[in-house]
């Protein structure tokens, strides 16, 4: 019996293509819920899993499981416990992402500063002098405060340094400065959010920094400053950036991502202006799809033929 690999939501063509000229059979889920994943997996080798649930159970109900290839950087809708305990790797696509997000933040940076949805909106109610009495910024020479200097994080200070001319600081847990580009200022927490007139975040969501950002990080912003996520939402305190919002302690927010998905528009933050929200969409590029899809399949083709995947998040028993 050839291996068969468990496919719970739409890919792009290219990673099915490939994983059927490996040889492998691929079974298109009947569902993105835990139920469903329980339900197909039982007679798959591997899943290339997208937002779907992977659970304990989940794997539990994977007795052939070798490898869950998660398409994206993320992976917090894996149980990595699980996994290690019994025996399965996981991995994820760390590269596919980086300029697809890269450019997208940039992208966020600029309608901040220009106040793009603002004047939008004034437009759409027949205000055309609206703009007259309310300006943007320029970039050049504004200092952007990058959170977290991964892949993400590092390609969005190259951009807005050599593309804006915007002058970069940034804060990392574990600053190496022999391989910080002489572009980028280390600081310490409080002064990458006293000193940005751009605060931009590119860190993971683990158990121990869920809203870490919150109260005290946003009374220390400028109240000129803007506050641009395109991260992950769990990191951010939500009530207390509607509050910094609505008191005026910061100038505005752009937001690709939430709390929680799918969004609920009855939130405060929907309601208010100069703020931007999008439906994480920071790599929902063709050719970021392309790229995270064929490289999991890639993943699970190393895994399937006896070998180690190349960026394992997890140490699985007896590997």
């Amino acid at each position: 019996m050839g291996a068969k690999v468990l496919v719970p939501q739409a890919v792009a063509r290219e990673a099915i293509e490939d994983l059927l000229g490996y040889g492998y059979e691929v079974k298109m889920g009947s569902g993105a819920k835990e139920g469903d994943l329980i339900r197909d997996v039982a007679d798959c080798d591997a899943i290339l899993l997208r937002t779907a649930p992977c659970t304990k159970a989940v794997l539990e109900a994977g007795k052939r499981l070798k490898i869950v290839a998660r398409h994206g950087a993320g992976y917090n809708n894996v149980d990595l416990e699980a996994a290690d305990t019994l025996g399965i790797w996981v991995t994820n696509t760390p590269d596919a992402t980086t300029n697809s997000v890269a450019e997208f933040t940039l992208g966020a940076i600029i309608m901040a500063a220009k106040r793009t949805q603002l004047f939008c909106d004034a437009l759409k109610r027949d205000d055309f002098f609206f703009k007259y009495n309310n300006k943007g910024l320029d970039l050049a020479g504004k200092t952007l405060g990058i959170v977290g200097l991964g892949r993400i994080g590092s390609a969005v200070a190259k951009k807005a340094y050599y593309g804006l001319g915007m002058k970069i600081i940034a804060y990392t847990p574990h600053p190496r400065p022999e391989h910080t580009p002489v572009y980028v200022e280390l600081v310490d927490w409080d002064t990458l959010f006293s000193r940005s007139d751009f605060v931009s975040l590119h860190m993971p969501a683990k158990k121990d920094n869920r809203g870490c950002v919150g109260k005290a990080e946003f009374a220390m912003m400028k109240e000129t400053a803007y506050f641009i996520n395109c991260a992950r939402g769990e990191v951010v305190d939500q009530e207390a950036l509607a509050k910094a919002l609505k008191h005026k302690e910061i100038a505005g927010a752009f937001l690709d991502v939430l709390e929680s998905e799918p969004f609920d528009l009855s939130w405060p933050l929907f309601g208010m202006d100069d703020v931007t929200i999008t439906p994480h969409i920071g790599s929902n590029t063709v050719e970021c799809m392309r790229l995270m899809a064929t490289q999991a399949a890639e993943q699970i083709h190393k895994v399937l033929s006896g070998g180690r995947p190349d960026w394992p998040v997890n140490t699985p028993r007896g590997k």
